[in-house]
């Protein structure tokens, strides 16, 4: 194949410019000089290195040439998945989607590339370049969407963890979508993706589809466990590398479902479930990972048996409660369930407030990129201050009880949370009459802000909290 002229061109202008012989080139941008005569005279094909070694020797960015390379070198030329790969990866980390796209919309012509197209989504996926892996994985999805493919699934599922963030509208589309594709997943993939599942869920409260998914999970989680430690299983194959210890499945789904009963009141099923994770003496691995996780749960069975109680309207738990969640690094989950009792069952607890009084006044939503944190911490942060807006307008303070509304409202807009938007609505309507006239004309101003927002991204998600 002959190369056309403009990469050559440049080359040859930029060595007669700098009084440079083709040797001289060669010793500068670190290639052979018999490579560096074949591609000015044409005779040479340029790999994606070579155009690397080139760029750099002639102190020119690194993709200086990448739209020249893609019209030049690879559009409507004969091409294999060796010659062309080094070039996607460069792509890809130096962020020229574009290129990226002409490339591969060229290579989607052919099916047989569609493995390859896979593997590169994956690779990107793993080291953190996200906007490319979703184009790849959207296109590997769109050609194999009438077959029954693994890789399919993988797509979805991965398309699935890219979309989940902030936004409970967006989760709540991406996890319908994902729904139809999860058990098409191998046995090991399928329990992290109906974990995932459960906690979108679970940060959309749909306690429903939660119950479902932890319990799909923990019986998924029951039949490998017993087929990994079964000898003849064992010797034949090794398992799938999991994100976690495969006991933590099994135990996190009646962690899961028991969460799940409660916030549908049903603490007695909650129980069940509760005690279910609680003992794990079945569990046969005894290397440090799996102990550490053993410990979490007896902690979490320890704080989720208080919950349970107190959820359930014994309140004379509440003491021992807080003493235990006293010693707690991160404490905000456990006032959220305190305020949520105290305004269920008409329990002053100023006197606890008055205890971490500091720690509220502090309290900033943390930071995290994990898919959990992302979609769970937002939320809690929210519906924390509108507990906390209703106990204290309940108590008649209602400078601080408007303050904490109106922290509940901006963030509840944030992540496009319908219901405790709604429910703010509700609240300060009913105590609209004890709101001073900057409180009125501040939460006036933040609700058309979440209005305008939320009415740009069409909608609402509706929930059953």
């Amino acid at each position: 194949m002959e190369i056309t002229p403009t990469i050559r061109a440049e080359l040859e202008k930029h060595l007669k410019r700098e009084g440079l012989t083709m040797t001289g080139f060669a010793l500068i941008a670190g290639m052979n000089p018999g490579t560096v005569s074949g591609i000015i005279t044409g005779n040479r094909n340029i790999s994606a290195l070579q155009l690397d070694l080139i760029t750099k020797g002639m102190d020119l960015p690194p993709d200086h040439f990448y739209d020249s390379y893609v019209n030049e070198c690879v559009l409507g030329i004969p091409t294999n998945w060796k010659r062309i790969s080094p070039f996607l990866y460069r792509c890809i980390e130096l962020n020229r989607l574009d290129c990226l796209k002409k490339v591969v919309g060229m290579l989607l012509d052919n099916p047989t590339y569609l493995p390859q197209l896979f593997d590169l989504a994956e690779d990107s996926f793993k080291n953190g370049y996200i906007r490319a892996a979703a184009y790849l994985y959207e296109n590997v999805a769109e050609s194999e969407k009438h077959q029954h493919s693994e890789r399919l699934a993988v797509s979805q599922y991965r398309l699935f963890q890219i979309a989940v963030g902030k936004d409970q509208n967006r989760n709540l589309d991406a996890a319908s979508k994902f729904e139809t594709f999860v058990n098409r997943l191998s046995e090991v993939d399928q329990l992290d993706a109906l974990k995932d599942l459960a906690n979108v869920y679970r940060s959309l409260s749909k306690w429903d589809k939660v119950y479902k998914y932890s319990e799909q999970m923990g019986r998924l989680g029951k039949a490998y466990y017993d087929l990994v430690h079964n000898s003849e299983r064992r010797e034949q194959e090794s398992p799938k590398q999991l994100s976690r210890p495969l006991f933590v499945y099994i135990a996190y789904a009646e962690l899961m479902c028991a969460n799940a009963c409660d916030a549908k009141g049903n603490h007695k099923q909650a129980l069940k479930h509760l005690k279910n994770y609680t003992d794990l003496s079945w569990v046969k691995e005894k290397d440090p990972d799996t102990l550490l996780w053993i410990d979490k749960f007896q902690h979490w069975a320890k704080i989720n048996t208080y919950v349970n109680r107190l959820m359930s309207g014994d309140v004379s738990v509440l003491p021992d409660y807080v003493e235990y969640m006293a010693c707690e690094e991160h404490i905000f989950a456990e006032l959220l369930n305190v305020i949520e009792a105290a305004n269920r069952y008409n329990v002053d607890v100023d006197y606890i407030l008055q205890r971490f009084e500091s720690k509220i006044a502090a309290y900033q939503e943390s930071s995290s990129s994990d898919m959990y944190s992302q979609q769970f911490l937002p939320q809690q942060y929210a519906r924390f201050w509108y507990k906390m807006a209703k106990y204290s307008l309940n108590k008649g303070r209602y400078p601080y009880g408007f303050k904490c509304l109106i922290h509940s409202l901006e963030k509840a807009g944030t992540i496009n949370h319908a219901l405790l938007i709604a429910n703010c609505a509700g609240l300060f309507d009913r105590f609209r009459e004890y709101a001073a006239p900057e409180t009125l004309a501040q939460y006036h101003f933040i609700y058309q802000e979440v209005w305008v927002t939320n009415d740009e991204k069409d909608g609402f998600v509706f929930d059953d909290e």
